[in-house]
């Protein structure tokens, strides 16, 4: 069983655009911030980054992260250190600026790490408490994870939504963009198992951790990109990565003892996901009317999991862990920047930017919103990638037909 402080205990608060940096101080405090993060270290922001173009809900809202900067220096918090990475599907160099998180970090002079530049050097990892449960079997060569990181206090930074792959995305998900590099790809298959190890990993290595979740936006659907946004005014802190991310799926309108990551990571004591007994302080969230949030698919995800649980598991390793990989990067750049946002995303953007947090997200750095179109460079490289995935997969079916006869 591992103890901390605020084990089982989150913060919810209702907020408005006019308030929310205010709410967020008051949050972090009812959270119980200076009992989970010693001062006498540095303490890292990791801000997410989802897409490099802003959708709501997506990423880290600008406000979430200034109001996280101005309590922690506000309370004594002198050594910040913004915590970047980035995937195989989203440029972070990019994405920094278009979702006005720069403009924060530049505005407080607080200097940021970008995991995925060469100089960082990535350690391997084992172990203290207890083994991994899948990590050592998906890297047999070894688990590393970003040296610049240990012995630093995280706070993570999600937002309410959902997930193609884990129902919903919250604190515990921020950390799969942290702790592991370029290939954490391969873990899709055991994502829920994968989440839990590394959060067994930051229990280990890290002398606090926070979080705090921003539900001004919130978003249902297949996210974490491509999904409807809604208006919900709400704030979320705690030092129990399981807890906080149970009290999101509960808003939410799912059963968190029923998502596998949060159920193992309950089991193991790791934290609370239990509804029953998370103490939630600040806002009581009975009040919410049901939200009804459904986790769906895109088209991008429906082929994503034939590899991972469906017929086409057998072809996972060269479709997915080989030089041919490129091909599925492709197809998801294709699905979400070249058809989903200029045909379907940009108008959720439109309206949202008439919502009073879209203006207020408007209004940060030098007033423009970056809505892309269909670039050439994507349209060519992705049209490259779909002719090779439909090569492949046409390929992989005749092989599996072959195989049944």
């Amino acid at each position: 069983m591992t103890d901390f402080p605020g084990k089982g205990k989150v913060a919810v608060l209702k907020t408005s655009p006019e308030t929310v940096l205010e709410d967020i101080d008051r949050l972090m405090k009812l959270a119980g911030v200076e009992q989970a993060l010693p001062k006498d270290v540095t303490t890292g922001i990791k801000i997410n980054i989802s897409w490099q173009t802003w959708y709501p809900a997506c990423s880290s809202t600008p406000w979430q992260l200034e109001g996280v900067i101005r309590s922690l220096q506000g309370q004594g918090y002198n050594d910040l250190l913004g915590i970047h990475n980035d995937t195989v599907v989203v440029d972070t160099s990019v994405g920094e600026t278009n979702n006005k998180h720069r403009f924060v970090t530049d505005k407080y002079n607080v200097p940021c790490l970008y995991l995925y530049e060469e100089k960082f050097e990535w350690e391997r990892y084992v172990p203290k408490t207890r083994p991994f449960l899948v990590l050592d079997k998906v890297y047999p060569d070894g688990v590393y994870i970003p040296k610049a990181l240990l012995g630093k206090n995280i706070i993570h930074l999600p937002t309410v939504k959902t997930h193609v792959f884990t129902t919903i995305t919250g604190a515990m998900k921020n950390a799969f963009g942290g702790l592991l590099h370029r290939n954490r790809h391969w873990t899709h298959s055991v994502i829920h198992e994968t989440l839990v190890d590394l959060l067994m990993i930051q229990q280990e290595i890290h002398p606090g951790l926070f979080a705090v979740m921003d539900g001004t936006f919130a978003g249902d659907g297949p996210g974490p990109r491509a999904m409807h946004w809604h208006e919900k005014n709400i704030l979320l802190a705690s030092s129990d990565q399981v807890a906080i991310d149970a009290v999101s799926a509960k808003l939410q309108g799912f059963d968190p003892m029923k998502i596998p990551f949060l159920r193992i990571a309950h089991e193991l004591g790791l934290g609370v996901a239990d509804p029953r007994e998370i103490d939630i302080v600040g806002y009581d969230i009975n009040q919410e009317q049901p939200w009804n949030f459904v986790q769906t698919d895109t088209f991008a995800s429906k082929g994503q999991k034939l590899i991972y649980h469906g017929p086409l598991k057998p072809l996972e390793k060269p479709l997915l862990q080989s030089p041919i990989v490129p091909w599925s990067y492709f197809a998801s750049n294709f699905y979400h920047n070249v058809y989903w946002y200029p045909f379907v995303g940009r108008k959720r953007v439109e309206s949202a930017l008439q919502n009073r947090w879209g203006k207020l997200f408007a209004s940060y750095g030098d007033g423009q919103v970056v809505m892309p179109g269909m670039e050439p460079k994507t349209v060519m490289q992705a049209a490259v990638g779909i002719g090779l995935a439909a090569a492949l997969l046409g390929g992989a079916a005749w092989m599996l037909s072959r195989k049944d006869k």
